[in-house]
């Protein structure tokens, strides 16, 4: 893929999805592979972390920082995207309340001592695993993903099981809103309980329509020579200089790591 031509070739159809931001910055220009390999190794770092080394956490988001800015992504798209996780940040808040052990009175509010220890952990380790996350979408088209996946030997079948999920999740979302649209255009407002049954009734009618979509595409690939694996078009293959600069965030992750075990 040289510097970048890889990714960009792997757009095609249904490459573009929401998280990701289309910018020409060495962070997008790293093939698929690398970058989930360093996401991956990242993550197992920051969760291998003990909890007690508040300031591994600062520098961990420091460097996301970096590589935010380094992929010129902007802080408010990466907030944006991060309120995925609140519902961890309200199971992490319920925490101090519910886990029995020493206790402990903070604006005067008895909690729990090992209750505040677990809800940091969570959402530390959660958040930054979260950013990790969408700054690699952010930076990686869809089918870039499919096809590093591919390069790093995920099973096969997982990846065209994935590769079905993103290409007709689209067409499905599609059919919901036309089946919405015809709802409407015959004066049809769902406004309570006595409703759902007609709403039950479209959701068994997109669940045929999905299936028979599924076996007409199924045929037609079978009768184009689908044998049961998909052909791998784009080779993304990454040089030495790609996969150490991939390497520098999880590789400087670690060394936080180490330093938090030992200091």
């Amino acid at each position: 893929m040289g510097a970048g031509g890889g990714t960009s070739r792997a757009g095609g159809h249904g490459g573009a999805h929401k998280l990701y931001r289309h910018a020409h910055s060495p962070v997008h220009a790293l093939p698929p592979h690398t970058k989930l390999a360093a996401v991956l190794g990242f993550v197992v770092v920051v969760v291998s972390t003990p909890r007690e080394a508040v300031w591994a956490f600062a520098l961990y988001a420091l460097l996301l920082a970096v590589v935010a800015a380094k992929a010129h992504v902007p802080a408010g798209f990466l907030l944006k995207r991060l309120l995925i996780e609140v519902p961890f940040v309200a199971f992490a808040l319920l925490m101090p309340f519910v886990v029995p052990g020493e206790q402990t009175t903070v604006l005067g509010v008895s909690l729990s001592v090992p209750g505040l220890w677990g809800a940091w952990n969570v959402l530390a380790k959660g958040t930054l695993g979260v950013a990790a996350s969408v700054l690699l979408a952010s930076t990686t088209e869809l089918r870039a993903l499919l096809l590093g996946l591919q390069r790093l030997r995920l099973p096969p079948l997982l990846v065209q099981i994935a590769s079905f999920m993103i290409r007709y999740g689209d067409v499905i979302t599609d059919e919901m809103r036309r089946m919405s649209v015809a709802r409407r255009s015959r004066g049809f407002e769902a406004r309570g309980v006595r409703h759902w049954g007609v709403l039950a009734k479209s959701a068994g009618a997109l669940f045929i329509r999905s299936y028979e979509r599924g076996e007409r595409v199924h045929l037609a690939m079978v009768s184009r020579g689908y044998t049961g694996t998909m052909p791998v078009i784009d080779e993304a293959t990454a040089t030495r200089a790609q996969w150490a600069y991939a390497a520098a965030l999880p590789l400087t992750a670690l060394l936080i790591c180490l330093l938090g075990w030992t200091l």
